[in-house]
């Protein structure tokens, strides 16, 4: 069987960096962070994009940004480039008719351009999103699911 291949949106990202006195949150990173060690140790590959990248820059505190950009270089297997502008601009255009907004939307047409089986997200109003190109889920349903393929 192949790997799968998931993309993490940046809510994902910067989940670690959040406030973790909020247990949704503890949760949600500790998910998280096991997902990445199941990206680091190869058992599932990792796709980011352009729109990652240049959502990452903005991170205010350097050593997070820098962290997490090193994470990508490291472990990613599958990049998104600029080079699909065209086709993510149109996706991105057909997933906002929906409601989803702009950013949002630019991660889930990367992802369903790379053929990624899952979004993973912590982003309520995108996880209420539907498509049949992508699954989309939270990081804690993700660890369930891969649990038990």
């Amino acid at each position: 069987m192949d790997k799968l291949k998931i993309y993490l949106d940046n809510c994902c990202y910067g989940r670690p960096f959040d406030n973790q006195n909020d247990i949704d949150i503890f949760n949600d990173t500790q998910a998280k962070m096991t997902i990445q060690s199941l990206v680091k140790y190869k058992a599932i590959e990792l796709v980011y994009s352009s729109v990652s990248i240049e959502e990452i820059t903005v991170y205010p505190i350097e050593a997070n940004r820098n962290s997490i950009i090193k994470f990508i270089e490291n472990n990613a297997s599958y990049y998104i480039s600029k080079d699909n502008d065209n086709t993510a601009i149109a996706l991105t255009d057909e997933i906002m008719k929906t409601g989803i907004k702009r950013k949002d939307a630019s991660h889930t047409a990367c992802a369903i351009i790379a053929k990624c089986d899952y979004l993973i997200t912590t982003d309520k109003r995108l996880l209420k999103y539907q498509d049949n190109r992508i699954k989309i889920v939270d990081p804690i349903n993700f660890l369930k699911i891969w649990r038990n393929l």
